[in-house]
């Protein structure tokens, strides 16, 4: 699968809340390979980033799937692993502001608030229940994916828009976005 399946704003199903996975079949297999595919082809276009997590919803498949990228520091390791109906069941820790991307906002970046500890509980791809807790850039890569699966995107959460969203530059630095002219020339539309 290409990058190009992506699905950006403003596509609806970025909206909408995703269907429960009631059970793991082959079927959701192949939506999680499909996923790494995308999510590394889209990776492999850029020199400055990696692709640290998808959700199935981005390759317009609307179950609650995310795939999470196992090392976020080291680009020749392109190991995922997928949490299935993943759920947020304890917030904890302090709020703290961080820049965040999406594949599926091309080319913006902004400061997001998010809990830098959470306890989180999914399904593997056996269909075993996992329970665990995160911290960190982890922590906030798993607020995002599940933001998506519940019809949320990462712009949502940024209150203040003038100066508050960026692009890379081709040195991969962050420099600030023209807002009113990203939003015309994109149609972007925020809830």
């Amino acid at each position: 699968m290409k990058k190009e399946r992506i699905i950006t704003l403003p596509n609806p199903h970025l909206r909408q809340k995703s269907s429960k996975v009631h059970i793991v079949t082959p079927e959701t297999l192949k939506i999680i390979d499909k996923m790494k595919a995308v999510a590394l082809d889209w990776e492999n276009s850029r020199p400055h980033e990696i692709s640290a997590a998808i959700s199935a919803v981005q390759i317009d498949q609307l179950e609650r799937i995310a795939i999470i990228r196992s090392d976020f520091d080291d680009k020749t390791v392109r190991d995922f692993t997928a949490l299935i109906n993943p759920q947020i069941i304890k917030f904890e820790g302090e709020i703290n502001y961080d820049f965040e991307g999406c594949l599926s906002v091309p080319d913006v970046y902004g400061k997001v608030p998010r809990h830098d500890k959470i306890r989180v509980k999914a399904i593997d791809v056996d269909g075993n229940e996992v329970r665990f807790k995160a911290d960190g850039f982890l922590s906030r890569i798993i607020q995002h994916e599940i933001d998506h699966v519940n019809g949320i995107v990462f712009i949502d959460h940024i209150r203040d828009e003038k100066d508050a969203f960026f692009k890379l530059d081709e040195e991969g630095e962050l420099q600030p976005l023209d807002y009113e002219k990203y939003i015309k020339n994109n149609h972007i539309l925020w809830d």
